[in-house]
């Protein structure tokens, strides 16, 4: 075998290959023979199939085979001389094995991981958010969890904010209907946004029964274009309206919790343990989104375009299994736009290169030990904690997540003890954001 190594970018390399096509010649005869035994074909008896026959039938399959393998083990033997470290799949390219040709040559394309500097962090600040959890926090959660069992019940007074209105309702835009103009027994929470503000105000301090026309404009960013912008005249009727009733903080309150005695005192224990480790996550991830960003800052990278197109693709894959779990179709007629997962691929692989070096140049590799923390401190948000930590390690690929979850803790806790760290302290609000 002969090798030859070009470089094409700072990246890219095409490396040619010479083999023997007797080499080729004679695995090809050999499998051609192995197949006289076994093969199956009408008129002969198995094993007794001529060679000829099973030259003329296959032949062409047999000779294709061979040399995808020859290049595919070449290709490997080669790349192991040179000491290269392949990124992605390479791009083959065989010139045509003429009969009586003394050589087979194809050459491959692809791309080499480059070589990472991890740049200096020193000077990067990094904010240590802070948040005790007190019994303030806990009361608030306690809220939250309240408005989510809410009730709503038919009262016999005006409509105000926050109650639930059932609407009949039909619109017109100089006179013809649009998509969306009209619907029967429509239910939406006044102030929750479902509707256009300027529709609530009229619907607010309606009574049940009563109707009224009104005109609205609307918005000119508005999702539909074919009305953005436009006057619409709506004629409304309030069929219904309902309060929201939230339910008392008592026994039942507790039992509806998991706390099968309904002790209030219990419940608050787990609403705070709950608690403590929901914003103990909020708070490393914040730590943890800086440091990365400080690394990615700091280093300058160019990452092979093969890697970051397979992360774009397995993105693109998960968000479609994400859609379809949501009960949202997306067909391939209308596939998922690649370059809206590039910028993030490209951001993913680049943190992915970065993070392998650090790891390697400071050994900061995960140990069984913190790797089964992790597993029995995500199984705790769980009602049987023992099943779950069997779970994970009953799959390698479940525990590869976790494995890669302390090689990440492991880089904060160094980013933090080479960069400016300043403790700052976070409102319970600000941490939780819209999802409280």
């Amino acid at each position: 075998m002969q090798a030859n190594l070009e470089r094409l970018s700072e990246l890219e390399r095409r490396l040619s290959v010479t083999l023997p096509a007797e080499d080729i010649d004679n695995e090809v005869e050999n499998r051609l023979k192995r197949l006289t035994r076994t093969v199956k074909m009408h008129g002969f008896r198995p094993g007794k199939v001529p060679l000829k026959v099973v030259v003329q039938h296959f032949g062409l399959k047999v000779r294709q085979e061979v040399l995808g393998d020859a290049m595919q083990r070449s290709f490997g033997e080669a790349v192991r001389q040179q000491n290269l470290r392949v990124a992605g799949y390479p791009r083959f390219e065989a010139k045509p094995l003429n009969e009586g040709a003394a050589e087979f040559q194809y050459s491959a394309i692809f791309e080499v991981y480059p070589d990472v500097v991890v740049g200096d962090i020193s000077k990067a600040i990094i904010n240590r958010p802070v948040l005790e959890v007190s019994e303030a926090e806990v009361d608030k959660t306690i809220e939250i969890m309240r408005k989510q069992r809410v009730r709503y019940e038919p009262v016999e007074r005006a409509a105000q904010n926050g109650d639930r209105v059932t609407l009949d309702f039909h619109g017109t835009i100089d006179g013809a209907e649009f998509p969306g103009s009209a619907a029967k027994g429509q239910a939406a929470v006044l102030g929750e946004g479902r509707l256009l503000p300027d529709f609530e105000k009229n619907v607010i301090d309606m009574t049940g029964g009563a109707s009224k026309t009104f005109e609205l404009r609307f918005p000119d960013d508005y999702h539909g274009k074919e009305v953005a912008g436009k006057t619409a005249r709506f004629e409304t009727t309030v069929k219904q309206i309902a309060a929201p009733r939230l339910p008392e903080v008592d026994a039942g309150f507790a039992k509806s919790l998991g706390v099968e005695d309904g002790d209030l005192a219990k419940m608050r224990a787990e609403i705070r343990a709950n608690l403590e480790r929901e914003i103990k996550v909020r708070l490393k991830n914040r730590v943890k989104e800086q440091v990365m960003q400080a690394l990615l800052d700091a280093t300058k990278i160019e990452a092979p375009k093969t890697l970051v197109q397979m992360e774009g693709q397995r993105m693109q894959m998960a968000a479609r299994q994400d859609l379809a779990a949501r009960g949202i179709k997306v067909t391939d007629d209308v596939p998922l736009p690649a370059d809206m997962f590039e910028k993030q691929a490209q951001r993913r692989v680049n943190l992915g290169l970065i993070l392998g070096e650090v790891v390697k140049a400071h050994n900061l590799y995960s140990k069984p030990d913190q790797v089964r923390e992790l597993v029995e401190e995500q199984a705790q948000s769980y009602e049987r904690p023992e099943e779950v930590v069997k779970w994970f390690y009953a799959s390698p690929e479940r525990l590869r997540d976790i494995e890669s979850a302390a090689l990440e803790e492991n880089v904060v806790a160094w980013a933090l003890g080479v960069a400016k760290v300043a403790d700052k302290a976070v409102s319970f609000d600000e941490l939780m954001g819209n999802q409280r």
